[in-house]
């Protein structure tokens, strides 16, 4: 059977040249005007790939494409979201948002079909991977970060037990403790490489968060939270002129089973285990 791709533009002439493209490749069009429409069509013939706009009567693509890579049934159908604004702020926002590529119109029927190529090779990627492997994160740029957290959270929707609210938290945990080592253990220098790397198993997640700095004592940080004292370090944070904030040890703490870091203070591990989220 062919595949099947859901076109999302309210612009009909727009809709119907996409459509006509898509077919000279083969594939099925699925043609919606409308961003509410969307989750109907989806459910209904579960679109192999979106070709999502942006800027739809009732509701932005951001908010469309938001709301699919939430859910686990949706997560792992690429979407490339087809628009006329050239602004890396909306790429960088498409990309936050769980978006696996961005045409900008115009587009030549080969751009067209070298996004959908692209992203019908991420989902075969991610759908194949298997529950073993390990991705190192390479962290030079926000947008290459988010990239990849966004693909680290498709490997947890597809291969991991883990419900939506507990992968959204431990998303929540990788990113806070990967901002902590970026601000503190890197001085915010963009030379410096993150490296984050994470192994799905039958049993468990584990990921591992190390910088390249100095490292530190985790047991000797006055200007951060503690189990004993949540909001003692609040003081002590203005006495220093740091910024608000400190407690990102210890919600990704209560995020996961297991959290330790070497001796060094460089690395951090986080682990989560699956049985205790069944």
């Amino acid at each position: 059977m062919p595949r099947t791709v859901l076109i999302v533009d309210d612009e009909r002439d727009t809709n119907d040249i996409l459509a006509s493209l898509v077919r000279a490749r083969e594939f099925e069009p699925i043609q919606v005007y409308s961003g509410s429409r969307v989750w109907a069509a989806v459910a209904e013939k579960k679109p192999d790939i979106i070709l999502l706009d942006l800027m739809l009567p009732d509701m932005d693509g951001f908010a469309v494409c938001d709301k699919l890579k939430r859910h686990r049934e949706t997560n792992l159908i690429p979407i490339v979201m087809v628009t006329a604004l050239h602004n890396e702020d909306h790429q960088l926002t498409g990309v936050r948002v769980g978006a696996n590529g961005y045409l900008h119109k115009p587009f030549s029927p080969a751009q067209l079909y070298a996004a959908i190529d692209e992203a019908l090779a991420w989902h075969d990627e991610h759908l194949n991977r298997g529950t073993r492997g390990e991705i190192n994160f390479d962290i030079r740029s926000e947008l290459t970060y988010l990239q990849q957290a966004q693909d680290m959270l498709a490997d947890m929707f597809a291969h991991t037990p883990l419900t939506e609210r507990q992968v959204k938290d431990l998303k929540q945990a990788i990113m806070e403790m990967g901002g902590n080592a970026i601000e503190w253990g890197h001085n915010k220098n963009a030379e410096l490489v993150l490296r984050i790397t994470y192994r799905i198993d039958a049993e468990k997640i584990t990921l591992i968060i190390q910088d390249q700095g100095p490292g530190f004592d985790p047991r000797n940080l006055p200007h951060a939270a503690s189990d004993e004292d949540p909001i003692g370090h609040v003081e002590i944070r203005n006495e220093m002129g740091k910024r608000e904030g400190g407690f990102g040890i210890m919600l990704a703490r209560g995020l996961v089973d297991e959290f330790h870091y070497n001796k060094k203070g460089n690395e951090v591990t986080l682990i989560k285990r699956f049985l205790e989220s069944s």
